[in-house]
């Protein structure tokens, strides 16, 4: 029995496909059809229930009796993906939204747990080849978050829920296919204006004074506790002030991302100025180093994972803070006064697209951070060890 390779997933997923079978009808049609053998009913998955069940059990089979573990991880992701797909794409006729039984999320759920069991089957890989590793990186987030929008989608149709309250992403995707000059002008507007205008002012003038606040102890005493107190102050008390201030246009938003990024960078700096060993500077004191050759060539590199770290926490604080800026006022442009609109209008699904293109845009932003922090502190411990 070395040969069979069992998992709790795959166990799970087979008692829940026979008890899913046992329960019978997956859908209401199906349970009236089944009541009145004589009416004529159409209901789903007629031809292909026992094709959705077959493909599960022999999977979930396959995943402990397969030698090699890359064909279970192929086996599992194809036959997880074609349950889900042979269960969802009957919910898209109008007339079967909604009527899903418990043997119908029963089945969902033996899909997702190998789907699961795939990804943690990936996790166990280790490839000696650098464009391999690069590769499974990326694979396993991938087939996460695409699970992530199968179970939304298959639970929002099944289940009857009423689109103004949650959407299903195949409707947000319709939405942000046709809505493509308005989220791109909107992404214009907030990320291209407002987010990196405030956020290259608002880093750079919190790493300026943190140098200033480092050479003058008076400064570092007295600006760190304004620092947190700034840094607790509710953007939505700041944002109608900065409105005021600067006007309806990009700049008030600017104004609000520079006063959220100001202070992080601030404290991140001056306590990674503070990192460097007291042994090292007292090395560089001996070469008769100055403060600035000790700044540079000491304080500065040991300082940049602190740096960095601000401004990654930045890139999404930039785009909270200027988003939100703009429900307080704005020209008729922008992500924020899309997203505050369409909610009066009861466009959930064009909320649903903007939210998205500001996910997308904020985690390319950060993604772009941590690749010029990768290539700029490669020396670093916690670099070398990624």
């Amino acid at each position: 029995m070395n040969w069979l390779k069992p998992s709790w997933q795959a166990v799970l997923a087979i008692l829940i496909c026979v008890a899913a079978v046992a329960m019978g009808a997956m859908t209401r049609p199906e349970a009236d059809a089944i009541a009145n053998p004589t009416a004529t009913i159409n209901y789903p998955y007629m031809g292909t229930k026992s094709l959705i069940f077959g493909v599960l059990l022999v999977a979930s089979l396959a995943s402990m009796a397969l030698p090699s573990i890359l064909a279970r991880i192929f086996m599992l992701i194809a036959a997880s993906l074609a349950a889900a797909w042979l269960l969802i794409q009957a919910m898209y006729d109008s007339a079967f939204v909604g009527t899903a039984l418990a043997p119908y999320f029963m089945a969902l759920a033996a899909a997702w747990l190998l789907a699961w069991l795939s990804v943690s089957l990936l996790s166990e890989l280790k490839p000696v080849d650098r464009a391999a590793r690069l590769l499974l990186r990326l694979i396993i987030p991938v087939i996460f978050g695409a699970w992530i929008l199968i179970l939304w989608e298959g639970i929002t149709r099944g289940a009857g829920v009423p689109f103004v309250l949650l959407p299903p992403p195949s409707l947000i995707g319709v939405r942000f296919a046709n809505s493509l000059p308005i989220l791109w002008a909107d992404v214009q507007q907030t990320v291209f204006k407002s987010v990196i205008i405030g956020y290259a002012l608002g880093c750079s003038l919190g790493f300026l004074t943190a140098i200033l606040a480092d050479r003058v102890p008076f400064l570092r005493r007295g600006l760190l506790p304004i620092g947190n107190m700034v840094s607790a102050l509710p953007i939505i008390g700041v944002a109608p002030i900065m409105v005021m201030w600067f006007g309806f246009d990009w700049h008030s938003k600017a104004a609000v991302v520079v006063v959220m990024t100001f202070f992080p960078m601030l404290v991140n700096t001056v306590a990674g100025l503070a990192a460097a060993g007291r042994m090292e500077r007292d090395l560089m004191r001996t070469y008769a180093s100055d403060y600035w050759q000790e700044l540079f060539k000491l304080r500065l590199p040991a300082a940049a994972p602190f740096i960095f770290n601000a401004l990654k926490i930045n890139s999404t604080l930039a785009m909270i803070g200027a988003i939100v800026a703009e429900f307080f006022g704005t020209p008729i442009v922008g992500m924020g006064f899309r997203i505050s609109t369409e909610v009066g209008r009861m466009n959930v699904d064009m909320v649903w697209a903007e939210i998205a293109v500001a996910a997308l845009a904020g985690s390319v932003f950060y993604g772009v951070v941590a690749l010029i922090e990768r290539a700029a502190t490669f020396w670093h411990p916690s670099i070398r060890g990624g």
